[in-house]
């Protein structure tokens, strides 16, 4: 697999590295009926992470591989039933090396994201959903409701270690401003006038985009 562009800067050094794997290796498990669902929980880490300009999109399939949907994700380097088999698991627990990933220097993956996408191969690879929670935009916070959705679908581009567009949806400042200044409703709606957010992606889900935007029209607090 190449080296693709996932938007987020090693933090921490060394150190942090061999904690993180520590971590990963003591908290690799699997279990039957996890409840990780594809379409909320694997697809946005592939689509956030690995399908930038010049990587896996349909467009550039770098080293043959494209992450844009569950056909193609599964079409290539995956072995459903055996995540220790599939190469994209390995390539994900690498810790240095080119065929890492994400390359150096970037950041891997969360050990919550290797464990969901190693449960999800384990339990046969399929296209699984799950039906969404009551919509409440009642009470939106954004520690508890915004911050999630940029983590999910965002910040694999945007975050401050290397912003694409020079965006960053990773810390609160960046994504203020995008919200004052119209971009990020207009974005997620997909209005003709912006760039259509996530990219190489379906639009987010109703009940998302009625969370930010109820957040924008509160004055976008940190709360």
């Amino acid at each position: 697999m190449s080296q693709c562009k996932f938007s987020a800067y090693l933090r921490g050094g060394l150190i942090a590295m061999v904690l993180f794997l520590g971590n990963a290796c003591t908290q690799e498990y699997i279990e039957p009926d996890s409840g990780i669902c594809f379409e909320q929980d694997i697809l946005p880490v592939f689509i956030s992470n690995c399908t930038q300009s010049g990587c896996h999109n349909s467009i550039d399939r770098e080293e043959g591989y494209d992450f844009t949907s569950y056909e193609k994700i599964v079409s290539r380097g995956i072995v459903a039933g055996n995540y220790k088999a599939s190469e994209v698991y390995k390539v994900l627990v690498k810790p240095f090396g080119e065929e890492r990933m994400p390359p150096a220097p970037n950041e891997m993956l969360s050990v919550r994201n290797i464990q969901n996408i190693a449960l999800w191969i384990d339990e046969g690879a399929k296209p699984t959903t799950c039906a969404p929670a009551a919509c409440d935009t009642a009470a939106i916070s954004y520690a508890l409701h915004v911050q999630p959705l940029m983590q999910t679908w965002c910040n694999g581009c945007h975050s401050s270690g290397a912003p694409s567009g020079g965006i960053a949806t990773d810390n609160y400042p960046g994504l203020k401003s995008i919200a004052d200044n119209g971009s990020l409703i207009g974005s997620v709606v997909h209005d003709s006038s912006y760039e259509p957010m996530p990219q190489n992606s379906d639009p987010l889900s109703a009940c998302d985009i009625a969370l930010l935007q109820q957040w924008v029209a509160d004055g976008a607090p940190e709360n």
